[in-house]
């Protein structure tokens, strides 16, 4: 089952299906879970969630005449809100009833989202658009249950079951819903788009929900569908462009599938910044860049006040994770002569960037060259990507998590990485948790069922409340709560390491292509590890331990494992089903 992205005449892009079997996407058939009559002639039906979609009326044998749908994502005062806020939507559609002759009810098409190369969907489908609640007036009589469906596009591969999650704070039991929920609906297209706004594939938008589909769900093909598409259609944010290498390096990471990785391996040598490379190894942004490619963080109000230089910090910290990404893919697929130039450069870049870019005075990060400016971006994504000396890391960890949530949802996926990889789980799941308007609990609290474009409307005034790159925490939570990461190419080799922070026990399911990984954790006076591996994965196992911790047992007999700072790391690898306890 694949997606072709095909060139139609008049320009316009579409998405053909090519398969012999079943569709990559397709329409669901939904029943409403609410009807109510909010006022005289106005039937309100709530579906419970926000889908993409249109809907399907089977009226009763007599029916007749003009009925108005209004089509929303939010409410004002019990009834859809027809003015809403930003690119929140809204939309009206009429249709005359015949009798019992069943008929499809859409608005038109609007103009932002068909403007190519915007994705489009199956022309057969109609018009599809995200709504919750539909008005509808001039209908005659009770309107059932029976008489209207929403057709909901969803991926036709997706497996509710494929993930789970669970742990000891019910918020973030529902953050974690709520960003699962966010990749299934938004996935409508069967390639990563930004939202309804324009429905273009973006680099960011399509790595962070690469990440997250991965861990929500089986699939990993819409990845690569996306990854294609991108490379025919760039968009402009310097830092973009390394997306591009994420992209390829986590489907290296997840699949080990070399083939399909050589296909693509010369076209991401145009996705490095070497042209713009000084002696040192480190990017100087041309003009063009400093003013407006060199995003750090959108929209610009949430870049921490970060001053923008031509050697910028963030632009560097993702070249040198390009660079380190790319020496893999080319060992990867036998390119060992690249390998070796990307380590060289990459080392030489290092050295700059810790040179030039660093204030050993305060103990971070400044903003770029030719600025005394530290940031929390020029902090959080050099720890994130590896890039912060060992014996730097606690200090620019604290920095970093004393800055709060000053990013925007998106930079938050490097943010509670860069948390979450340096002992800070504690600090990272209060961030996600906290009780103001810059937090996934803000986002469930609103009611909104898929994660939203900003933090709140009054960041970013013409946001969308259909982003999947707010939703985050469907990766980081079983990445690092679970603990469950590749450690060789294709999952034949797993990391497991939980981290508890404040969390009294979690639990849940992870997708591999080798099957699913069960974990459980108990965090008390011990620490137990209940984990069950698929057949064909090895796991280096590292359980938090203790201060009064002597020893980790497997399967209650001592196993050997070495004491590294907080963390006990079994010195054998690990297959098939067993407890693990300190």
């Amino acid at each position: 089952m694949r997606w072709i992205a095909r060139l139609m005449r008049g320009a316009l892009v579409g998405v053909a299906l090519a398969s012999a079997h079943a569709a990559p996407v397709h329409l669901v058939e939904q029943a409403p879970v609410g009807i109510t009559t909010p006022a005289p002639g106005v039937i309100l039906v709530d579906f419970g969630k926000v889908a993409f979609g249109n809907l399907r009326f089977t009226p009763p044998a007599k029916s007749n005449g003009a009925i108005k749908v209004h089509f929303g994502e939010a409410l004002a005062e019990g009834r859809i809100n027809r003015k809403p806020p930003g690119t929140v939507r809204y939309a009206l559609a009429e249709a005359t009833l015949n009798g019992a002759k069943p008929l499809i009810v859409a608005p038109a098409a609007d103009a932002r989202n068909i403007k190519p190369p915007a994705v489009l969907t199956p022309a057969d489908w109609g018009v599809v658009l995200p709504f919750r609640w539909v008005e509808i007036e001039g209908w005659s009589g009770e309107l059932r249950p029976e008489n209207l469906r929403r057709r909901a596009a969803f991926p036709s591969t997706w497996d509710d079951q494929a993930a789970a999650f669970k742990c000891s704070d019910p918020q973030l039991n529902a953050i974690w819903e709520l960003c699962r929920y966010s990749i299934k609906a938004t996935t409508f297209a069967g390639i990563y788009v930004d939202g309804d706004r324009e429905r273009l594939a973006y680099e960011a938008d399509a790595y962070l929900e690469q990440m997250s589909h991965y861990y929500s769900d089986n699939d990993g093909q819409m990845a690569r569908d996306t990854f294609d598409r991108l490379m025919k259609f760039p968009t402009w944010p310097t830092e973009w462009a390394s997306h591009m290498i994420f992209m390829a390096h986590a489907d290296w990471m997840r699949t080990g599938d070399a083939r399909w990785l050589g296909e693509r391996y010369a076209s991401l040598k145009s996705k490095l910044l070497l042209a713009n490379a000084r002696p040192d190894g480190l990017i100087l942004s041309p003009p063009a860049n400093v003013k407006h490619n060199d995003l750090v963080d959108w929209p610009q109000a949430e870049r921490d006040k970060f001053v923008m230089t031509p050697v910028n910090t963030v632009v560097n910290a993702f070249h040198l994770r390009s660079l380190s990404f790319m020496a893999d893919l080319a060992r990867a697929t036998n390119h060992a002569a690249d390998a070796a130039e990307y380590t060289k450069l990459e080392a030489t870049a290092r050295a700059a960037f810790q040179e030039k870019l660093f204030d050993p005075a305060r103990g971070i990060y400044r903003d770029g060259e030719g600025t005394e400016h530290a940031s929390q971006h020029a902090n959080f994504f050099p720890l994130a990507f590896g890039l912060v000396p060992a014996a730097l890391r606690p200090g620019v960890t604290r920095w970093v998590a004393g800055r709060g949530m000053a990013c925007s949802v998106y930079a938050a996926q490097y943010l509670m990485e860069g948390l979450f990889e340096n002992a800070a789980a504690t600090e990272a799941l209060d961030l996600m948790t906290a009780s103001n308007d810059r937090s996934w609990k803000h986002m469930v609290e609103s009611g909104t069922t898929i994660t939203w474009e900003a933090w709140d409307q009054k960041y970013k005034p013409n946001q969308d409340w259909n982003h999947a790159w707010g939703a985050a925490p469907a990766n980081l939570l079983p990445r690092f709560v679970l603990g469950a990461q590749p450690l060789v190419a294709g999952w034949s080799r797993a990391a497991i390491r939980p981290n508890p922070g404040r969390l009294e026990n979690a639990e849940g399911k992870i997708p591999t292509p080798r099957g699913p990984i069960q974990i459980r954790w108990e965090n008390g006076a011990s620490f137990k590890l209940s984990l069950q591996l698929p057949p064909g994965i090895a796991a280096q196992v590292s359980v938090p331990a203790p201060e009064k911790s002597t020893g980790v047992k497997v399967g209650g007999q001592p196993a050997p494992a070495r004491r590294e700072g907080a963390w006990w790391v079994l010195e054998n690898d690990l297959t098939g089903a067993f407890v693990i306890e300190n």
